[in-house]
This record gives structure tokens, C-alpha cells and sequence, in this order.
């Protein structure tokens, strides 16, 4: 009988053993998953974070760029109307700013958009006379210059469009 107690305790035992075992088995896999899911945060965080900064610096790039816009149409309004009235060299020197102006701009990602002859693009282009002609929705004036940054738009062109004249 001393036996068979015996056994029965190393029986209990070993099952309290097994049943522990299991216990911090779970636990471990709970642990094991929380921190893969804190791993998988954390790196979305970090992701996220990286890609706000790079639209925070072009948010602000983008802003100070669309100031310069006007400047940039005062200056080519201005080199129209001085060439008759100064020298060649002052003309030249004012040139060679207005280069380097646009040199900079495009170097920053602004390039004018191409209008003329092409068809009427509301995301790129803000209508403001209609002409009446043989083609449908040509742009054929450009009044103001639109820029865009990269892919987004800092300034439409506007501009006079023609539109086929309705039968009757």
C-alpha cells in the first residue's frame, strides 16, 4: 500500500507538473503574440512617422515655392517691358537672375505646365473665356502661367479655351 501512495503522489505530482507546464506554455505564446503585435505597431509607427515628415517637408517646401510664384510673374513681365528701355548688359544681367531663378524652382521640383493646343484639364487649368470655334475643349490662350511640384499642382494656368459653336 506504501507503494501504490507512492505512486499516486508521483501521479499527482507529475499532473500538477503537466498542468503548470501547460499554464506557462499558454503564457509564453500570450507574450510571444503581444510582442509581435508591439513589434508590428512599432514598425507601422515608425513608417507612418518617416512619411509624415517627408510630407511635412514638402507641405512647407510647397508653401514658400507657391510665394514665389507671383514674384516669378513679375519678373517675366518685367523683362518684356525693360528690354526697349536699357542696355544690352543690364538686360543680360536681369536675364541671367531670371535664369537662375528658374534654375532654382526647377531644381526643387516646379516646372510650368504646358497648355496651349492641349486639351481643357480642370485639375490643371481654371477656364476664363471661352471661345467659340472648330474644336471642342483646346486650350488656345494662356493668361497666367501654372506651375506644378512634382506631381501636385501649386498654381493652375488660367486660361481661354475654345469650344465647337452649337448646331441648330
Amino acid at each position: 500500500m506504501a507503494k501504490d501512495n507512492k505512486k499516486n503522489e508521483d501521479a499527482q505530482k507529475v499532473e500538477g507538473l503537466i498542468t503548470e507546464l501547460d499554464k506557462h506554455k499558454t503564457q509564453i505564446e500570450d507574450y510571444t503574440n503581444s510582442l509581435k503585435r508591439l513589434q508590428a505597431e512599432f514598425e507601422n509607427y515608425t513608417k507612418r512617422v518617416d512619411k509624415e515628415k517627408i510630407e511635412l517637408s514638402l507641405y512647407a517646401s510647397y508653401k514658400v515655392l507657391s510665394k514665389m510664384l507671383p514674384v516669378m510673374d513679375n519678373f517675366d513681365k518685367a523683362l518684356e517691358n525693360i528690354k526697349p528701355i536699357c542696355n544690352e548688359e543690364q538686360f543680360k544681367g536681369l536675364e541671367m537672375i531670371y535664369k537662375q531663378l528658374h534654375k532654382l524652382l526647377e531644381e526643387e521640383g516646379v516646372k510650368p505646365i504646358e497648355c496651349i493646343g492641349n486639351k481643357l484639364d480642370p485639375f490643371k487649368h481654371d477656364v476664363i473665356e471661352i471661345v467659340k470655334g472648330d474644336e471642342d475643349n483646346v486650350v488656345i490662350n494662356e493668361v497666367q502661367k501654372g506651375y506644378a511640384m512634382k506631381e501636385k499642382i501649386l498654381r493652375p494656368s488660367k486660361v481661354v479655351i475654345i469650344q465647337k459653336k452649337e448646331e441648330q
